[in-house]
């Protein structure tokens, strides 16, 4: 043979140097770029993992198997099995064993067939990587070649997790971890020798022995390995007999299902588009809180079953880093029928009384009320709406605090529209919420009722900006930084934050530290109905800042949640957007929301009080506003843009006679007998609800009979129709129009009222002023006239109502 290579290289080398020069190249070059680019490039599966690297979830590959994207190196214990199964002088050759290939000769031509091939596991890695061509001389010699420059290019530790990431181990298996997961329902690292064994036996002959059949054939095949590898001291003996007692696996396991709505969002948004350089996706979720939160939604979601409402959603987000730690888009357990399938996260739904805090926060910002300011709680109807509170009554006026906490609707439309639609739908947009996305008319002053969509991501990840906002407020000495409102983010950073730069301001750039902190102090002491219809609280292990929401129609329950260290948003329905009559956001979401946060870990802390954004202001003791000179005060701490709130609108000046009994003036009193006292006075229709729920308020009293009224202080206001307006009537099953209810109050609990409609007396009320009348269709005069002689008009028109 060497006296043949030397008369090859004698003959071609010397007479035809530059054409063996050529060829040599040529040989070279097709060497160094011989193998593929990539070497394999069959569809792998989407892998979610959480932060830890637990298994989360995967979607099925392209070609229908489960082959996981490559790992980076193999558990000790499946390569000790393996090495010792098929190629124990891997670290000792270039990627071929002639000792292997001779032994698998003679094998061969003994047998006078191929039993054994001789192949190393890079010449496996070679075969695997090239589809399996057949088994000829002419493959095996390819194969050697492309081994030895595998060898060149790739590490032994690269190699071998090239081999286990594309193994055959049976059925639709590809590769160690998904087999690992498919027949033992864990990671390959938690591997027994038992477990590890089988599989490293398995891609030798994974179309004829797998766990579905030729168990025998499979049970033998692995102790035969467990005894080598106890021989060559890899176990002990003890060990080994263990492991050979231990059962194969039953049926292929399902992979698990802990956040199937984040794998398809995130295969929408990160895979499908490119952004993922890989397959294998690794998010924030925290595998222990994620497993509590999928075990509570399904309690409660039996719980709700009963009462035919089939669907919740919730989210935790890590306040200080914005990282979303638990995500269940749906309860799965809901079943196909009734959309188990539907991310209600990312859904567009009516957000009820879930923005409330909202507008109330703002208001605190920007100066235009004080906790304790009395917001008017009455029948009204603005811009054309009628807001009703939940119970359908009315308190007259109530502090603005109070309503927050009651989540009384008509204060706070009432809030809206001195705030301005306008305004608030604008800074609604720059907190986040991408879903508010039609010009402010579009949704009227039902804006802050429900009157928009919104999703629980953008909902949930505004209060957890107003928690991290409230926070940095004293780290960053009392400035603001911008991006502290900002989404929330389910993908693992690659690289680790830290010391990045931040550009601070001294002005919020929507909610500062005073108004965040009395908003989230207000919703501390939030109330809901018990089944008996009474107000008690909810008892928490913590202190937490909630809310909740139900849209018109009971289709949406919501109840959102922050303390210093987590926001929790929750959301209760049907998928389909069935209303239900239990569906209020107190009784579905809250009880869910109160579940989560009990089981989060946490010290029970609270906000710092943000003194440096606050101030202490004298206030109006009655009504909460700023005080005039005649007011009874107060001095509270309050946001130090509470010095813009305006002074307090319902304290007078009232002159009293000697027996303070009546009100007199200088035309009917000399001035040396009168009294002069401030007095606390609500407008008419505000005193006539106030002094019902609030016995202590004292209405003015009257004028003594010889001094006429006072003519700028009106004694009767109507409550519906309150302004000029048109009133839509339907047509009865008589053809007649309906009849329509007025209503009025009147400061003095014993007046008459003389009702007329164009100055045609209808009738009289006493004490209760509501009258049934049934003015014919067109424009009407209402007038009113008490026995004083105080007259009050109002046109109206009456318009049959379209459609009947």
């Amino acid at each position: 043979m060497r006296q043949w290579l030397k008369n090859a290289y004698y003959f071609f080398f010397r007479r035809y140097p530059r054409q063996s020069l050529a060829a040599a190249a040529l040989a070279l070059l097709w060497y160094a770029f011989c193998l593929p680019r990539p070497l394999f490039d069959a569809p792998t599966c989407m892998v979610l993992e959480s932060r830890q690297g637990a298994l989360l979830g995967a979607r099925i590959a392209a070609d229908g198997q489960w082959r996981f994207p490559q790992i980076d190196s193999l558990p000790s214990k499946f390569e000790a099995a393996l090495l010792e199964f098929e190629d124990r002088r891997f670290y000792r050759h270039p990627g071929v064993d002639p000792i292997g290939l001779g032994r698998a000769l003679v094998q061969n031509i003994r047998s006078g067939g191929i039993v054994s091939g001789g192949s190393t596991i890079t010449m496996q890695v070679i075969r695997m990587a090239r589809g399996n061509p057949p088994r000829t001389l002419w493959q095996k010699a390819v194969e050697i070649i492309l081994a030895t420059r595998l060898e060149l290019g790739a590490t032994k530790k690269e190699i071998l997790a090239l081999y286990a990431s594309h193994a055959p181990f049976g059925g639709n298996a590809v590769g160690l971890e998904a087999a690992s997961w498919r027949y033992f329902g864990k990671s390959p690292q938690l591997l027994s020798w038992a477990e590890a064994a089988m599989l490293a036996v398995l891609p030798n002959s994974p179309a004829l022995i797998h766990p579905g059949r030729n168990r025998e054939a499979l049970l033998a095949k692995r102790n035969r390995l467990l005894l080598r590898l106890r021989e060559t001291g890899y176990i002990d003996a003890f060990s080994c007999e263990l492991a050979m007692e231990e059962p194969l696996p039953e049926a292929p396991h399902p992979l698990p299902r802990l956040a199937p709505h984040l794998l398809d969002r995130a295969y929408l948004e990160y895979v499908r588009t490119g952004r993922a350089r890989q397959s294998r996706i690794r998010t924030t979720l925290e595998e222990g809180v994620q497993k509590q939160l999928t075990g509570i939604l399904e309690f409660h979601q039996k719980r709700l079953s009963a009462s035919e409402i089939h669907n919740l959603a919730a989210m935790v987000t890590d306040v200080r880093t914005g990282e979303v730690i638990a995500y269940a888009g749906n309860v799965i357990g809901a079943g196909p029928e009734h959309g188990e399938q539907v991310d209600v996260i990312t859904a567009r739904r009516s957000t009820g009384s879930i923005l409330k805090p909202i507008l109330y926060a703002l208001m605190l910002q920007e100066g235009e009320i004080l906790p304790q300011s009395l917001v008017p709680d009455i029948p009204m109807q603005l811009s054309g709406y009628r807001p009703e509170n939940y119970h359908e009554d009315y308190d007259g006026a109530v502090p603005a605090r109070l309503a927050l906490i009651r989540s009384l609707n008509v204060p706070m439309v009432y809030m809206l529209q001195q705030y301005g639609l306008e305004k608030f739908h604008f800074n609604l947009r720059k907190l986040g919420f991408s879903t508010i996305d039609q010009p402010p008319a579009y949704y009227g002053l039902p804006l802050v009722l429900g009157g928009a969509e919104g999703t629980l991501w953008d909902i949930t990840s505004a209060y957890a900006g107003m928690s991290r906002m409230l926070q940095h407020y004293t780290a960053y000495d009392a400035q603001y930084d911008p991006g502290d409102f900002r989404p929330p983010r389910y993908i693992y950073p690659e690289v680790a934050g830290g010391g990045e730069e931040r550009l601070l301001q001294p002005a919020p750039t929507h909610i500062g530290a005073a108004a965040a902190w009395f908003t989230f102090d207000a919703m501390q002491e939030v109330e809901r109905p018990n089944s008996e219809g009474e107000w008690e609280r909810f008892a928490s292990s913590r202190r937490i800042a909630w809310k909740t929401g139900t849209s018109f129609g009971f289709r949406d329950a919501w109840a959102v949640g922050v303390n210093p260290r987590y926001a929790v948003g929750v959301w209760a329905g049907n998928a389909d957007g069935e209303g239900r009559p239990g569906l209020v956001g107190t009784l579905a979401a809250a009880p869910v929301l109160f579940d989560i946060f009990n089981r989060l870990p946490g010290d029970g802390a609270w906000f710092r009080q943000p003194y440096d954004d606050m101030a202490r202001l004298a206030v109006c003791r009655n009504s909460g506003y700023r005080p005039l000179d005649i007011c009874p005060a107060d001095t509270v701490w309050a946001p130090a843009s509470g010095i813009n709130v305006p002074p307090c609108p319902y304290h007078q000046l009232v002159f009293l006679d000697a027996g303070g009994q009546w009100q007199v003036h200088a035309g009917c009193e000399p001035p040396g007998a009168m009294q002069r006292q401030a007095w606390f006075v609500l407008p008419p229709t505000e005193e006539h609800f106030y002094k019902a729920r609030y016995p202590e308020y004292t209405p003015l009293p009257p004028y003594r009979p010889d001094c006429a009224a006072h003519p700028s202080r009106p004694y009767m206001e109507l409550i519906y129709p309150k302004y000029p307006t048109r009133i839509y009537v339907p047509v009865g099953l008589d053809g007649k129009l309906s009849k329509t209810v007025f209503t009025a109050a009147h400061r003095s609990d014993t007046a008459t009222i003389y009702w007329h409609i164009d100055n045609e007396y209808v009738g009289s009320t006493h004490t209760f002023h509501s009258f049934e009348l049934n003015p014919s269709e067109g424009q009407h005069l209402l007038t009113l006239v008490d026995k004083e002689g105080h007259r009050l008009e109002q046109p109206f028109e009456i318009i049959k109502k379209p459609g009947n």
